[in-house]
């Protein structure tokens, strides 16, 4: 492997990579074309990110695996689906899109993920964890019929493999037996003495043509014999379990083998090859390396997971603070005020703002890995004990665990408070992962209090009456920064339910904000001279408030950064119509459609939620 010591800023040349069109040209390769391609596909890799900014280091760590995978299957008649998909972009540049790997996660260039709709060789969309092996377990079983010749395999990373789905298809492939491969990409350096000659040894053997040979015919002279069959099957399980950490897969019914180099062409070429054509469902184990190849990113890969463009215009003006930030100083706070506070999050302590936390009282932290259920339930469980649980979660990743929220959170209205960070459209990451349904899908249950701030200071503010409150409560907020508001550090709360008069004005329209898109809402408001209210609270209203402006008004318009359908505005026209208010409404929200990536800016223009859209359509109905 060619090791590079920095991010190149021109475009490497790449003979051999030039070469490559798509997978079908790589098979006539020798091993030396191939290991020569791989250094040339990292080399591009890390070109191209650096120009477009994006997913780095889950890709540089499977260079080899993705070069051997297309290598040695007939993609894309063979289904091969990337759980998650960070790790896909060396996928994608093989796969016919090398030309357009820098248009990755912008307007109308690649998605950030495998998408169905934009190539044959992505088998599956993805995005979310742990969503691979169920879904090569059922292309398995519908084709296992008509063609019984074709691959399937799942890449899934040890993150991931934490996930309690990823088990269950485990669970559900042992029982079925189809022939699918399931590939644990495992960059855990804690396991990193797995690799060397006796394991590797084993694991060769494991995989040749002879062991399976032997085990089937040893398999049929022994099961007459009841006795020396089970003595043979344990010995053969404990020789595995001393060499490597399988016995786990081989329980579920899976052939497990591992773990191997996954740096290492030719040993993935030797294992895979084998693999490819044996029956039933098999576990390879991968070691990889995340940010292989490239020295800062083997030495931080959390901050090489994603980068930023390496050319990205600089400003002399202090950065503003983002909401996690503003997150991450509440609950640093909070928790100096309230030895009882604990704080969970499912694997994001770095994107959700808990990393001083986590340092400062490490015993109170809690990272639960990729495990959404559980964050809710165990949180329900310490709340339950008098706990002050606080869960921080990004607002797309809590509907994983919708459940739990309300039959173990909701129904005994225990004491959780939520932190949704990413609500809203989030911009380059897509559909897969914008918070566009926490209003729609929260504010339906009982006992759940949901809060929509609408600044930093309003943030603060709202956390703190969030955590406050004897019960379920939620904020929801944007990823990135806000208007940047001078911010009140001290941890005073808001009263439940209470809304902010922004401006009066002589319309007889009234506009109602909810959550970050307030300075659209300014604009609009002091165009066309209406009366303002910041609502702060989807639930539950200030009923208050809106009785004296609503019953006067013409017309009210709402505003928000989630789901019309279901949504804060869908709330208004609710309590409108039980309390007999008759009024004419506009909400303005995101549509009932997928939105595509792009900067969030841009998804908010689509979806009509700038000022200048919103005026153009108030225009309209007035001529």
């Amino acid at each position: 492997m060619k090791i590079f010591k920095k991010i190149p800023q021109e475009e490497p040349l790449t003979p051999i990579l030039d070469r490559v069109s798509y997978p079908a040209d790589i098979r006539s390769f020798s091993v030396s074309e191939l290991e020569t391609l791989s250094n040339e596909l990292r080399e591009f890799l890390l070109y191209s990110v650096g120009q477009s900014g994006g997913h780095l280091g889950g890709g540089l760590g499977v260079i080899e695996l993705t070069v051997a995978l297309h290598y040695l299957f007939n993609t894309p008649y063979d289904n091969l689906v990337w759980d998650v998909g960070h790790q896909a972009y060396p996928h994608k540049i093989l796969t016919g899109r090398k030309d357009q790997i820098q248009s990755i996660r912008q307007k109308d260039g690649l998605a950030p993920f495998p998408a169905i709709h934009e190539s044959e060789y992505d088998a599956f969309g993805v995005g979310h964890s742990s969503t691979s092996i169920s879904a090569i377990l059922g292309m398995a079983m519908a084709s296992k019929e008509n063609m019984p010749d074709k691959k399937h395999i799942a890449v899934i990373g040890d993150g991931a493999m934490t996930a309690g789905m990823a088990f269950e298809a485990l669970s559900h492939g042992g029982h079925l037996k189809p022939n699918i491969l399931v590939i644990l990409n495992d960059n855990d350096m804690s396991i990193s003495e797995n690799i060397g000659g006796l394991s590797n040894y084993f694991s060769r053997i494991w995989a040749s043509k002879t062991y399976k040979g032997i085990k089937k015919s040893g398999a049929s002279v022994l099961k007459p014999l009841p006795q020396a069959y089970h003595l043979a099957r344990k010995v053969e399980t404990q020789m595995k379990a001393m060499v490597a950490p399988g016995s786990i897969f081989e329980e579920l019914g899976f052939n497990y083998i591992g773990p191997i180099d996954g740096h290492n062409i030719k040993e993935l070429l030797d294992v895979i090859g084998n693999l490819k054509d044996f029956d039933g469902p098999q576990f390879l184990h991968v070691i990889t390396k995340k940010g292989a190849g490239l020295d800062p990113a083997e030495a931080d890969r959390i901050g090489f997971h994603a980068i930023g463009k390496i050319k990205s215009i600089t400003s002399d003006a202090l950065p503003k603070p983002k909401y996690q930030d503003i997150f991450s100083d509440w609950i640093v706070d909070m928790a100096k005020n309230d030895k009882d506070l604990v704080a969970i999050t499912p694997a994001m302590r770095e994107g959700s703002g808990l990393v001083e936390f986590s340092k400062k009282y490490p015993e109170r932290y809690f990272d639960v890995a990729i495990a959404e259920q559980h964050s809710v339930t165990f949180a329900a469980g310490l709340a339950k004990e008098n706990k002050k649980p606080v869960v921080a979660i990004y607002s797309t990743f809590l509907q994983r665990a919708y459940d739990q929220l309300i039959h173990d959170v909701a129904v005994q209205n225990l004491d959780v408070t939520f932190a949704l960070d990413r609500a809203g459209l989030v911009g380059e990451d897509g559909p897969t992962h914008s918070g566009n349904y926490d209003i729609a899908y929260l504010r339906c249950i009982p006992n759940v209090i949901l809060m929509t701030p609408s600044s930093e200071n309003e943030t603060r503010l709202l956390l703190s009456t969030a955590y406050n409150h004897k019960g379920p409560a939620a904020v929801r907020y944007p990823r990135g920064t806000g208007p940047n508001s001078s911010i009140d550090p001290t941890l005073k709360s808001l009263e439940i339910g209470k809304a902010r008069l922004v401006r009066e004005g002589n319309s007889s329209i009234v506009f109602l904000n909810f959550g970050a898109l307030l300075d659209q809402a300014e604009i609009v408001s002091k165009e066309m001279d209406m009366t303002l209210i910041d609502m702060r609270f989807v639930k539950p209203l200030d009923e208050e408030l809106l009785c004296k402006y609503l019953n006067n008004a013409s017309m009210f318009l709402s505003l928000e950064d989630g789901s019309i359908s279901g949504g804060a505005g869908s709330a208004v026209q609710e309590f409108c119509g039980r309390n007999n208010i008759i009024i004419k409404s506009m909400l303005f929200g995101i549509p009932d459609e997928f939105i595509d990536h792009a900067s969030r800016e841009e998804m908010l223009d689509q979806a009509g939620l700038n000022a200048t859209k919103i005026l153009n359509k108030l225009k309209t109905l007035q001529e």
